[in-house]
């Protein structure tokens, strides 16, 4: 079965959430028979596709983008190409060019799309979206939320009940490299022996800003590594803060990535608005057996994090109970230990890449068979 992958980033070139989704579906589907093709944007696109992960990337220019929507008109011809070669088409949404590539296509395959997040800020531009948008998700052949959570609050997917499903996100430990013994050694010595850890893209909807001010409140240290739109603003605010207990790594190596998640005390993801549909990081905190802290926002970052059980779920936008939250869970280490257990075991039950990729496997079946 030879299926194609539409989103406007991948791995390597960007480390984002739904990039990695893409990733762990691809490469986790293979072994089940699956052929994985991969066509993404690129600044610096290749002129010829290569492997990554046991599937196939291709890369097209990306020639403009607005509100953060990429467009590539070489794209368009690229996606008719290999969508005639393949016996189903994934798409990966939100990404409104992606929406105006099918309909101009039209590809005569069955379709699939993981509905990722809502879109959330961009109000005026989604009035003059609205009706492609809406013509895109009814010609698909079947919808997947992440989360029953998202399905169940997203009025965009109620419309569409009637052919969605979910299947949660899932991740494999094993493609997580074990880290050499002298980075546990490094962050230990500069960071101290115990630290709250966040990675992830440095966007509006992250709450970053709330987690700086409850950095004040509660004096332990805080890791944040990655990058993203507000990452000068992030770091001016930190500065005029003069916060000597809050640390900013910028983009990791996968092998750090590893070693900052097995050595963290706990993991944090302060997101406050629902474009944060999931929460990888809060995902791979409950692989490494972290204790979690999140913010109810109505989505699956509720169905990984379960309050007083895999970690503690605050209000969103709150830096005192983000605060009062890392004072417990640093406070209280054998409960906080105990809640790490616990999601590690909620991993375990709900969320491995095996799971997600044998859901997906006998969809993409179902869809083909049709």
């Amino acid at each position: 079965m030879r299926v194609i992958h539409f989103y406007k980033n991948a791995l390597p070139e960007t480390f984002g959430g739904i990039e990695q989704v893409i990733d762990q579906i691809a490469r986790s589907t293979s072994p089940l028979g699956v052929e994985n093709a991969v066509l993404s944007l690129s600044n610096t696109p290749s002129s010829n596709s290569f492997s990554i992960h046991g599937y196939e990337l291709f890369t097209s220019k990306r020639n403009f983008e607005l509100a953060s929507n990429g467009f590539s008109w070489q794209s368009i011809g690229l996606f008719k190409q290999l969508s005639y070669k393949a016996d189903l088409i994934h798409y990966h949404f939100p990404w409104p060019f992606a929406d105006l590539v099918h309909l101009l296509v039209s590809p005569k395959k069955p379709t699939v799309l993981t509905y990722h997040s809502d879109i959330v800020r961009q109000k005026l531009l989604l009035q003059l979206y609205r009706p492609l948008q809406h013509q895109f998700l009814k010609s698909v052949d079947h919808i997947v939320a992440t989360s029953p959570n998202y399905l169940e609050t997203s009025g965009v997917l109620q419309t569409f009940t009637h052919k969605a499903s979910v299947i949660p996100i899932g991740l494999d430990d094993q493609t997580y490299s074990e880290p050499d013994a002298d980075l546990f050694t490094h962050y230990k010595e500069y960071f101290g022996e115990r630290f709250f850890l966040f990675i992830g893209a440095f966007r509006y909807y992250k709450g970053l800003k709330f987690l700086i001010e409850a950095a004040k409140l509660a004096p332990y240290p805080i890791v944040m590594a990655g990058s993203g739109p507000i990452e000068k603003e992030l770091k001016s605010f930190v500065q005029c803060q003069q916060l000597k207990n809050v640390f900013f790594l910028g983009q990791v190596s996968e092998e750090r990535k590893s070693a900052l998640l097995k050595t963290c005390y706990g993991v944090i993801l302060p997101s406050n608005l629902r474009s944060e549909a999931f929460g990888v990081i809060l995902l791979e905190g409950a692989m490494f057996g972290k204790p979690l802290i999140s913010c109810e926002i109505g989505t699956g970052s509720s169905y990984i994090n379960i309050d007083q059980e895999t970690g503690l779920v605050i209000p969103p936008s709150d830096s005192k109970a983000l605060s009062n939250a890392m004072t417990w869970l640093w406070t209280h280490p054998k409960e906080a230990q105990e809640m790490g257990h616990k999601a590690r075991a909620r991993y375990v039950a709900f969320f491995t890449a095996k799971d997600m990729a044998h859901s997906y496997f006998e969809l993409y079946q179902k869809l083909v068979s049709r």
